[in-house]
């Protein structure tokens, strides 16, 4: 698929439903030329189109874009039916404290090269954009909110499983709190019905980050 129209359907999973001109502007492209990639994405039924609630005061009611379920297809999902398996087998395997404490190591490993690579020094937003970025290469469609202390991940690489497992969901919050350095809580999970997995983190954006400790777990 081209790059405009992967791009297309990132900003559609992270936004839930957005319009052609929101969509022009993102892209930073003419108007025609979102409708060009939208008509394809239309005709592959990988998108949907509706009106907007409520009406405008001029001219036809705004249409708005929004994903299909086929779109699912398109964004990582970390071999889903995989992780499941071994899940189970873990849970059948070995007490729940020793089960998080392996999702808690496994998260700290995952951490590591951001961890190594920080400053001792640096500032909590500075951090933050590493942090994005490690998530975003992993397809989690993340993204830190500043003014709220929240990350948002908009996509769930474990789709259809973390519903199942929430061992998964406690998995990614120590991973944000193994990249962050900071404690965080998570107010909101994909794996509950809710548009993105949201983690608060616990300190102000102007406090230095410190540097996280290797935890050797033993089972």
């Amino acid at each position: 698929m081209q790059t405009v129209r992967s791009r297309i359907l990132e900003i559609l999973k992270q936004d839930g439903h957005t319009s052609v001109g929101t969509l022009a502007e993102r892209l930073e492209m003419a108007p025609i030329s979102v409708r060009y990639h939208l008509d394809i994405l239309l005709s592959d039924n990988l998108i949907t189109v509706s009106k907007a609630k409520g009406r405008r005061k001029v001219g036809r009611p705004q249409q708005v874009y929004s994903l299909t379920a086929n779109a699912d297809a398109h964004f990582p999902d970390n071999f889903a039916l995989l992780t499941a398996g071994v899940v189970r087998q873990m849970k059948q395997m070995l007490p729940p404290d020793q089960i998080d404490g392996c999702f808690r190591k496994l998260a700290q490993e995952m951490a590591q090269p951001v961890v190594l690579d920080c400053p001792s020094d640096e500032r909590l937003d500075e951090r933050m954009d590493r942090v994005v970025a490690f998530l975003n290469e992993r397809g989690y469609l993340s993204h830190w909110e500043p003014a709220t202390g929240s990350l948002h991940m908009h996509n769930c690489p474990y789709t259809g499983v973390a519903a199942e497992h929430k061992e998964l969901c406690c998995m990614d919050l120590a991973l944000v709190e193994s990249l962050s350095g900071q404690s965080c809580e998570l107010d909101q999970a994909i794996a509950d019905g809710q548009s993105c997995c949201s983690f608060r983190v616990q300190v102000g954006s102007g406090d230095p980050v410190p540097r996280a400790q290797n935890v050797e777990l033993i089972l």
